[in-house]
């Protein structure tokens, strides 16, 4: 275009500019409106009535009636199965909630002829002294009523687990005292099946004090029992009323022992393996064959499967018999009935024929499972090359040479080779000495901190002299009521609970904080710590440094998807001796002191195990403190626990219950939250109920915990926390210069890269170090405030102490701690 040339306007529509009419494509959108507004996502496809497999109206009726009508012909089936002939016998435990009431007249008001009853047996549990077994032809059921002793609390634990009903018998004014409400705190955690609350004596009150006990008992009820019906026991007729409920009411079916065979022993003998066949002798060893009868519950028995001796351990059968039935439910005969009874059940008193016992099954060596419970250990797995002889020879001249040193007088050789080998000791020797050293610097820094508090408020006495003048004008002679009162009190046991609430208080308001020592260094003291950019998300591998203990444990690759096929497998199995059967279990290499405790009145429950739960791996608890106790409870300190049907004593470590892949560990067991509890123990499947015990010094056991079983699982990571504090010595925008963290250069540099925090919630990092006195100039995220403290995390991973003892210590009848003696008007004066 030419430079002088004039550029042309282009043309601009106006208003008479021609519109085409649109495309009429209906009410609907076009594809590409749609697509528009969908802006790239795809809608979900409908899926029609059959794809979603919708049944019509009348189909789902069909369903819903054929469901309720199975649900209804297996309750029915059960209620006929329990207490008939075809089944056990309704096993009915009573308990004694109250020292006042008594439990055995109870059972007898039971058994009485009365009642309606036929009593077969008198003391038909070997070893309790008020067991019954009761026939009642009326209701075509039988029932076996055990009367154990309530102070014997690991035997009414027992038999409360294999239990149908239990039988709670209230006083008629308080209902339960103290030791009543703990064993019903015990009972409800393990799992409390189908009961009843029984009272005795209310028909012998006056009439307006009935009306009052009934009012008291209604209150107390709200808390435990909330729905119960209390029944009067007065009478025969209200025994038979008692007994018709227990057949007819609805059984509560607890997982842990119905998808286990179990049997309490009603007939033991014992014969020692030193005794040969044909009147011979030979050596004894202690162990013998265990002859125990019973009825099989839960589920059919199997010969090859091992089984448990509750506080005594695990066994092998050899074979299962099958002897007469003691206890037969008695069939009316065909003969007219006797003039003037019409309708009456003609009994037959005669005893029943002794038939020859037959064997039913005998265990096949190649198929009864093993009693290994831990793996075996290779000790030069580990190792590279094999020790030259040169290596073994001074190895072996090491340990003849013995250094001289001096000890003090009067001490033995045995002794001075300890005091040697302590001497040798390194700090860092074990890790639980690395974690004893860190519980003995916290109660250093507590116990300075009471002295600093003493030092400034001055002595109790008032007087301004050295500790020396103190001690001499202070005491004072004990006067007569004083003296009372400190007969209750141990001395011993009163210095380790204030060295206990020292710890557990230094925990509370300042977790896992540590100082760093001054006479070693840090990175030395803390070597096996590290620290974690992020708790929650930085990795660690569960396979890293494992403990040599980890070597003698079993592990599943899938836990669950084990025990859903355990489960499902032991529901279906249908061989073996089955459910109701009166058998003799034949148990080898049994301990002479199952019989002794036989003999002395606890009662024998026999378990069968399910595979792979005699093995020992790494147990995971998810309980809850109690709250009546308040004692505190430290990590890694021996407990005794019950979980199903097992009893033991372990020392367990406590984490947080999280579902990340990390889990913080805890000193102290928390009373307000739940908590994981670590041990090693034998493998049991879940569900089961958990309980957790302390045992005191003067043979008594405190309720500590309660809860149930989580997992299995050794690769769960429990982190140990330490916590380094540090103070802001010069701040600056930016960057601030800290101090009393470390104590030498060379620390700093070794923990530089740690990140930092504050409780205030900033973040930073050391940057250098300054001088060689342990100030260090540190950055942060914000600017520091002069009274806020810089922390530093450090974590290690933490593991139980291998401590599993199977027999734990029987505990002593519960006895209600009385209070000191009132001081008397003379003693006052």
């Amino acid at each position: 275009m030419a430079a002088g040339e004039e550029t042309q306007q282009g043309h601009r529509a106006g208003v008479y500019k021609q519109k085409n009419k649109g495309h009429k494509h209906g009410k609907h959108r076009t594809k590409g409106e749609i697509e528009k507004d969908n802006k790239g996502r795809v809608s979900v496809t409908a899926l029609t009535k059959k794809q979603r497999r919708e049944q019509k109206r009348m189909d789902r009726r069909h369903k819903a009636n054929q469901l309720r009508r199975n649900k209804k012909d297996m309750v029915l089936t059960e209620k006929r199965r329990l207490g008939s002939k075809d089944g056990p016998p309704h096993l009915v435990v009573v308990v004694a909630l109250h020292a006042a009431v008594d439990a055995a007249a109870v059972a007898k008001r039971l058994c009485s002829e009365g009642a309606g009853g036929l009593v077969r047996q008198e003391r038909c549990i070997s070893g309790i002294a008020d067991s019954f077994g009761l026939i009642l032809p009326r209701f075509k059921q039988r029932f076996t009523l055990l009367r154990p002793d309530t102070a014997d609390l690991y035997s009414l634990l027992d038999l409360a687990k294999i239990a149908d009903s239990l039988v709670f018998v209230l006083d008629p004014t308080e209902g339960w005292d103290s030791y009543g409400d703990y064993c019903l705190s015990c009972l409800f955690a393990q799992g409390l099946p189908s009961h009843m609350l029984v009272c005795q004596g209310v028909a012998d009150l006056a009439a307006k004090k009935r009306v009052e006990s009934k009012r008291a008992l209604s209150k107390i009820l709200e808390f435990r029992f909330p729905d119960a019906r209390l029944f009067p026991l007065d009478s025969d007729q209200d025994a038979t009323l008692i007994l018709r409920h227990l057949g007819a009411q609805r059984q509560r079916k607890l997982g842990f022992r119905s998808r286990r065979p179990h049997l309490v022993a009603q007939k033991v003998s014992f014969t020692p393996n030193g005794s040969a066949p044909g009147g011979g002798s030979a050596p004894a060893t202690g162990l013998g064959t265990l002859c125990v009868s019973g009825y099989v519950r839960g589920c059919p028995l199997q010969v090859d499967r091992l089984v448990h001796l509750s506080g005594y351990g695990d066994f092998q059968l050899s074979q299962i018999d099958a002897p007469a039935d003691p206890l037969p439910l008695i069939v009316p005969t065909n003969r007219p009935a006797k003039p003037g009874k019409a309708g009456d059940v003609d009994m037959q008193d005669a005893p029943v024929d002794e038939a020859p016992v037959r064997v039913l099954m005998k265990a096949d060596p190649s198929r009864r499972e093993s009693l290994q419970a831990e793996a075996e250990v290779d000790p030069m797995d580990g190792e590279q090359t094999w020790p030259t002889e040169t290596e073994l020879l001074e190895a072996e001249e090491a340990r003849k040479t013995k250094r001289l040193m001096k000890v003090p007088k009067g001490t033995s050789d045995y002794q001075a080779t300890w005091i040697a080998e302590e001497a040798d000791e390194g700090v860092e020797s074990d890790e639980d000495d690395d974690e004893d050293d860190d519980d003995e610097m916290m109660d250093e820094d507590m116990e300075g901190e009471d002295d600093d508090i003493a030092s400034q408020v001055g002595s109790p006495c008032g007087s301004d002299e050295e500790e020396e003048e103190q001690e001499d004008l202070c005491p004072t002679e004990p006067s007569g009521a004083d003296q009372r009162y400190d007969e209750h009190i141990d001395e011993v046991e009163e210095s380790e609970g204030l060295k206990r609430y020292r710890e557990a208080r230094a925990h509370e308001l300042f977790p896992d904080e540590v100082d760093t020592p001054l006479d070693m260094a840090a990175k030395n003291r803390f070597q096996r710590y590290r620290g974690l950019k992020s708790f929650r998300s930085s990795p660690w591998d569960p396979m890293e440094n494992l403990p040599p203990d980890y070597s003698r444990i079993f592990q599943f690759q899938s836990f669950d998807r084990t025990r859903r096929r355990i489960l499902a497998e032991a529901a279906q199995d249908e061989e073996g001796a089955m459910v109701g059967w009166y058998v003799t279990l034949h148990i080898i290499d049994v301990p002479a002191s199952v019989m002794e405790g036989v003999q002395a009145g606890h009662p024998l429950v026999v378990v069968s195990l399910l595979p792979h739960e005699q093995k020992m791996s790494v147990m995971h608890l998810l309980v809850r403190r109690q709250p009546n106790n308040t004692e505190p409870i430290k990590s890694k300190e021996e407990l005794v626990f019950q979980c199903g049907f097992r009893r033991f004593r372990a020392s367990p470590i406590f984490s947080q219950h999280t579902t990340a892949d990390k889990h913080k560990m805890e000193r102290f067991l928390r009373p307000d939250a739940p908590t994981v509890v670590t041990v090693y123990a034998p493998i049991t499947f879940p569900p089961a109920g958990t309980l957790i015990f302390k045992q005191r010094e003067d043979g008594m056991q405190d309720l500590v915990a309660t809860g149930h079983l989580l997992s299995c699982n050794p690769q769960r990571v429990v982190l140990k926390r330490l916590v380094l504090s540090g103070h802001p010595f010069k701040i600056n925008r930016h960057s601030a210069v800290v101090r009393y963290m470390f104590f030498n250069r060379d620390d700093i540099l070794w923990f530089k890269p740690v990140e930092l925090r504050t409780k205030w919630g900033r973040r930073g990092h050391i940057k250098e170090a300054l001088g060689t006195h342990g100030h260090m100039k540190c950055v942060f995220d914000n600017q520091l405030r002069s009274q806020d403290t810089v922390l530093m995390n450090l974590y290690k991973r933490a593991y139980p102490r291998w401590t599993y003892d199977p027999y734990a210590p029987l505990p002593l009848p519960w006895v209600k701690r009385e209070a000191p003696e009132e001081m008397e008007d003379s003693d006052m004066d």
